[in-house]
C-alpha cells in the first residue's frame, strides 16, 4: 500500500471539497495542485470524477428535504393533472431547462473540451473569470427587487442561468462562478443564485461523471488505487458539507469581490511564473 500516494489523493480531495461550490474553479485548482504534487495520469482523471461525485453528494444530503419534496411534487403534479405539487413541478422543470444548454454542449463537445484541460488554459480562465465576476457583480449584483426565493424562479430565468453555465466548459472558469453570474443576470440574489447552482450541478456532474466512469480502464486498479478512491470520495464529501453551509451564510452578508480578486491575483502570479520560466507546466 502506497501511503504517500493516498496522502496526495487526500490533498486533491480536500481541494475539490473546498473549491467545488465557491467561484474559483475546482477543476482548475485540481489540475494545478495535481501538477505541483505529481498526482496525474489516467487514474488521476478518474479520481477527480469520483471526488466530484463525493462533493455533489454533500448537496444531496444538505438539501435532501427540498430535493425529496420537489421530486414528489413533480410527479404528483403529473399524475393529478396539475391539482397537486405545482411548486415541485415548476422547480423540477426549471432544473431541466437550466440543464439543457450544458447537456447539448456536453454531448457535442465534451471530449474536445476535456482535451483542453491544461494548466495554461486554467490560468487564463482564472483571470477572465475573476474580471467577469467583478464586472457583473457591479452591474447586476446590487440591483434591488432581486428574487430571494428559489420557488419564484421562472423558466426563462432558469434558462438564462443554464446558458451562462456553458462558460464552465472553459477550464479555470468555474461552474459555480458561471451559474452565479447567470443568476445575477436573471435577477436572482447572490445567495439564491448560489443555491440554484448547487441544484443544477447535480445533473451536470452526474452526466459528465457517468460518461467518464463508464469509459475508464478499470484493469489498472490496484489496492492502493481503490483505497485512494474511497478515501478521496469521503474526504471530498465531508469537506464540501462544511464549505457549502459556510459559503451560503457568507453570501448573505458579503459580496463575491474577494473571490474575484483572488482569481485575478492567482492567475496573474501563475502567468508571470510561467512566462519567466520559473515554473514549467509542460
Amino acid at each position: 500500500m502506497d501511503f504517500i500516494f493516498i496522502l496526495k489523493a487526500i490533498v486533491i480531495a480536500m481541494v475539490e471539497g473546498l473549491t467545488e461550490f465557491i467561484p474559483v474553479s475546482s477543476t482548475g485548482h485540481m489540475i494545478l495542485v495535481g501538477w505541483a504534487i505529481g498526482f496525474n495520469g489516467e487514474f488521476a482523471k478518474m479520481f477527480e470524477v469520483v471526488i466530484q461525485l463525493g462533493a455533489i453528494m454533500a448537496v444531496v444530503v444538505l438539501y435532501f428535504k427540498k430535493i425529496r419534496e420537489s421530486i414528489i411534487g413533480f410527479f404528483k403534479f403529473i399524475f393529478t393533472g396539475g391539482r397537486e405539487g405545482k411548486t415541485g413541478y415548476i422547480f423540477g422543470i426549471n432544473i431541466i431547462i437550466a440543464s439543457i444548454p450544458m447537456g447539448i454542449a456536453g454531448v457535442l463537445f465534451y471530449d474536445k473540451i476535456k482535451s483542453k484541460f491544461v494548466p495554461e488554459a486554467v490560468i487564463v480562465g482564472f483571470i477572465v473569470g475573476g474580471v467577469l465576476l467583478l464586472i457583473l457583480e457591479k452591474i447586476y449584483g446590487n440591483k434591488k427587487r432581486k428574487i430571494e426565493d428559489m420557488d419564484n424562479i421562472t423558466p426563462v430565468r432558469a434558462f438564462t442561468v443554464g446558458l451562462l453555465q456553458l462558460l464552465a466548459m472553459w477550464p479555470g472558469m468555474s461552474r459555480s462562478a458561471s451559474t452565479m453570474m447567470g443568476g445575477w443576470i436573471a435577477g436572482l440574489s447572490t445567495s439564491i443564485a448560489a443555491e440554484f447552482s448547487f441544484f443544477i450541478a447535480i445533473p451536470a456532474m452526474i452526466g459528465s461523471s457517468g460518461k467518464d466512469l463508464f469509459e475508464f480502464n478499470y484493469s489498472i486498479m490496484t489496492p492502493t488505487l481503490w483505497a485512494a478512491l474511497i478515501v478521496g470520495f469521503l474526504v471530498a464529501f465531508l469537506v464540501a458539507l462544511i464549505v457549502i453551509n459556510g459559503f451560503v451564510e457568507y453570501l448573505k452578508k458579503k459580496p463575491l469581490k474577494i473571490f474575484a480578486i483572488y482569481r485575478i491575483a492567482a492567475g496573474t502570479l501563475l502567468a508571470i511564473l510561467v512566462l519567466t520560466k520559473i515554473i514549467n507546466l509542460a
